[in-house]
């Protein structure tokens, strides 16, 4: 349940960098259209789908971003901390909707402002554009760094995992026979044939793995194995 506080809050107006550069009136200018709203744990605050015009800047509290896969498991877009805000793409479009949803993680306060205001005071302080733009940009590069390195980590720990699935004992011995082609197997796996022999090779440079033949890997120690991937 959402409890609405008229009052105005300088508050969470002086937490954004993208409002505390201005001077103490022009802040409190922006506070007297800035409302406040509390949300309790577990909270939505907005789901895909519904109109996107507010600005909300997290007071108090977290505010979890998540969209929804195909086969409907919720998957973590982005974690707001106090200072934070969202809501910024629709300020620049005509028309929005959410993509996501947002749910408070904690008790949560927020600081809503419409999107009409928004625009009023984008066109008398130029500055807080470039403010938005610069944190957009800093999360976007964080992004782009994330989802590398996810692709890169997770194709390491699918093989490993189906290695470990595979894997055959004789005395002293652990080997797997592939019950596919690399090629198969990358597809299996979600990833180019190229990713799955760079994968093999590096696993063979740490001492890990040998490759007898293109089906045949010797496993020198599956716990070492393992380990390397969690």
């Amino acid at each position: 349940m959402a409890h609405h506080h008229h009052h105005s809050h300088v508050d969470c107006i002086r937490l954004v960098p993208i409002f505390n550069h201005l001077n103490e009136e022009q802040m409190s200018l922006i506070a007297q259209s800035a409302h406040e709203v509390h949300y309790e744990k577990n909270a939505l605050l907005f789901g895909s789908g519904d109109k996107d015009d507010t600005l909300y800047i997290v007071n108090n509290g977290r505010v979890r971003i998540y969209n929804l896969n195909e086969s409907g498991r919720e998957q973590t877009v982005r974690i707001l901390n106090p200072g934070d805000f969202m809501g910024e793409v629709a300020i620049f479009q005509t028309e929005s909707y959410h993509s996501n949803y947002a749910e408070a993680i904690s008790e949560v306060s927020i600081c809503r402002i419409h999107k009409k205001d928004m625009n009023d005071y984008l066109d008398a302080y130029p500055e807080i554009i470039r403010r938005i733009l610069s944190d957009v940009t800093k999360r976007l590069q964080v992004s782009e760094k994330q989802t590398m390195q996810v692709g890169m980590e997770q194709v390491e720990s699918r093989i490993i995992d189906f290695l470990s699935e595979y894997v055959e004992n004789e005395e002293n011995h652990t080997y797997v026979t592939l019950p596919m082609s690399k090629k198969d197997l990358a597809s299996y796996l979600g990833t180019t044939p190229e990713t799955i022999s760079r994968k093999f090779s590096a696993l063979e440079e740490k001492g890990l793995i040998k490759q007898h033949t293109h089906k045949y890997i010797e496993i020198f120690d599956l716990d070492e194995l393992l380990f390397s991937s969690s």
